[in-house]
């Protein structure tokens, strides 16, 4: 069973997640601690500090990124006392360019199934940092 505080964490990832399918910055970055970091581990995309998390964001994923089509399924999520671990599958067609992703590769309209593991880290009751890890050679 999950502490109040666990609980806490799983709903600001969760508020932090739906804020970035919806395309709304500013409620993703209001989950962010005051200096986060952010690190797609296979492409070593993402930002540094609340500025360089916001322009990683602002400029590559949230409004950008998800193709109408995109679904997520929860594969397993692991609550620790300062970290959330979820691992899931994504797919989606590759409509648009996505280059923290596949650098370099032009839309090809076909689809794209990868299983994503994310290390999200909490401080002070915000989020600290987020690893995300995916096999680069099977996308």
């Amino acid at each position: 069973m999950l502490s109040e505080h666990q609980k806490r964490m799983v709903a600001l990832f969760e508020q932090h997640v739906g804020a970035e399918l919806e395309g709304d910055l500013d409620t993703t970055m209001a989950t962010m601690g005051e200096t986060p970091h952010l690190n797609h581990v296979p492409t070593m995309a993402g930002g540094v500090g609340k500025d360089g998390v916001r322009a990683f964001y602002r400029d590559h994923l949230v409004g950008k990124f998800f193709p109408p089509d995109v679904e997520m399924v929860s594969i397993s999520r692991t609550v620790g006392e300062d970290q959330v671990v979820d691992e899931f599958f994504i797919s989606f067609t590759h409509t648009t360019t996505i280059d923290w992703l596949l650098p370099g590769v032009a839309p090809t309209g076909k689809p794209v199934e990868m299983a994503v593991a994310v290390i999200v880290g909490f401080k002070d009751g915000k989020i600290s940092h987020e690893h995300i890890y995916w096999d680069q050679a099977g996308v």
